[in-house]
């Protein structure tokens, strides 16, 4: 079929811009949610496996590490095959692996399954942003990647709570092969939803007044602000997963449940989404800058606050954590758009979850390993002590922002 006759039978602009966020924010709900119901399984296999704290930081490592890995070769790639072929093809991917780990035995077998799935999840990131970024422009899109960001929690909040309340009732071999076949649903929703033909980025007229806004005509992102706001993710993301790792251990020691650690994470998650939102709303109206301050210093204050609580008192406060916890990744995220030039978008959303997701990787390990020598309260300590390595790093990125409310 020829390329007009495509565009023919695709619906008009405001249509296919519509159904490319749907179909990016169900990627998002589906793919955010494989990677947070982990929590849940981590305690269970732990006890089925025979596993250490730093054996569970492994786990988390290889999912995390192989989705972090191919960040920018999945963005790179899909110039090539186009992006939605290759992020139905990846949710296939992560799909399977999810049904694979519920026939293993072993912890090889195990570690494997979970290799595969974040494999297949890492399109969904670059893909996803970078999709949405091409069906909207302007003043949508900072909107559109809101939206699309949201959606990722969403996920966090629904999955980990259907995988517990499966768990009351069945094995987690048919748990996971569960999760799996739901993927397989998702995969062939994203191909039926995107659209074939998407309407552009941006108009030649717009793409200067882009790059000037971001002061990067020349296409480079070794800029001061892009990597002040890539250190800063790097630091966030790696004490959240950290933090989340050994969460569910704090409160088994607590007297938790597996239920009730399965409906602990989602009360996290659901602090997470409510803190993207209201972050966002804090960030217009008092800066990028103070409201990163204001987070991290709220999640380093929560996490010494939930070490002495007894667990009704923390369930209480562990959406307050979760607030602080994902707010400031909302606001480190909408601003990547807003410093790098049109044409650079999807690799630098590329290169900016590969840090990320690449210091989420390897902090699972780093504090499984530091929870197995000095407990897990103590570990917990010394993530909110690293969380306020942030702060002077906000130093670097001020310039940047100060240019563009000038521009």
């Amino acid at each position: 079929m020829s390329t007009a006759a495509l565009a023919a039978s695709d619906p008009p602009a405001p249509s296919r811009s519509r159904r490319t966020l749907a179909a990016c924010c169900g990627a998002h709900v589906l793919h955010d949610g494989f990677a947070d119901l982990l929590y849940v399984l981590f305690p269970i296999w732990q006890a089925a496996f025979g596993l250490s704290l730093a054996q569970v930081g492994m786990l988390k490592m290889l999912y995390s590490g192989s989705m972090a890995a191919l960040q920018l070769p999945s963005s790179l790639l899909a110039e090539r095959v186009g992006e939605r072929l290759l992020l139905a093809l990846g949710t296939l991917v992560a799909a399977a692996g999810f049904i694979v780990s519920g026939w293993t035995t072993g912890f090889l077998g195990l570690a494997l399954c979970l290799m595969l799935s974040g494999a297949g999840a890492s399109v969904q990131h670059p893909l996803g942003s970078a999709l949405t970024s091409r069906a909207f422009e302007g003043t949508r899109l900072r909107a559109a990647l809101g939206t699309y960001n949201f959606s990722g929690d969403v996920g966090k909040v629904l999955l980990p709570a259907l995988c517990a309340a499966l768990l009351a009732v069945l094995d987690w071999h048919a748990v996971t092969s569960l999760m799996g076949a739901l993927g397989l649903g998702a995969a062939l929703a994203i191909w039926l939803a995107v659209p074939r033909a998407l309407p552009p980025a941006a108009s030649p007229a717009e793409a200067p007044e882009a790059s000037a806004t971001t002061g990067t005509a020349s296409g480079s992102l070794a800029t001061p602000g892009f990597i002040s706001l890539s250190a800063i993710g790097f630091i966030d993301s790696a004490t959240r997963m950290g933090f989340l790792t050994l969460l569910p251990f704090l409160l088994i020691a607590k007297g938790a449940s597996i239920t009730q650690v399965g409906f602990a994470l989602s009360l996290v998650f659901a602090g997470g989404a409510a803190g993207k939102f209201f972050c966002g709303l804090i960030a217009a109206r008092a800066g990028v800058l103070r409201t990163t301050i204001l987070t991290e210093l709220a999640t380093a204050a929560g996490i010494v606050a939930l070490l002495p609580l007894a667990l009704d008192w923390s369930m209480l406060l562990l959406p307050v954590i979760g607030i602080a916890l994902n707010g400031t990744s909302s606001i480190l995220y909408g601003t990547v758009p807003e410093l790098v030039p049109v044409a650079r978008r999807a690799r630098a959303f590329g290169v900016f979850y590969t840090l990320t997701i690449g210091a989420g990787a390897v902090s699972p390990v780093l504090y499984g390993l530091l929870g197995d020598a000095i407990g897990v309260p103590r570990s917990c300590a010394v993530i909110a002590a690293v969380v306020l390595l942030v702060l002077p790093l906000t130093l670097a990125l001020r310039p940047a922002l100060r240019a563009l409310r000038v521009s």
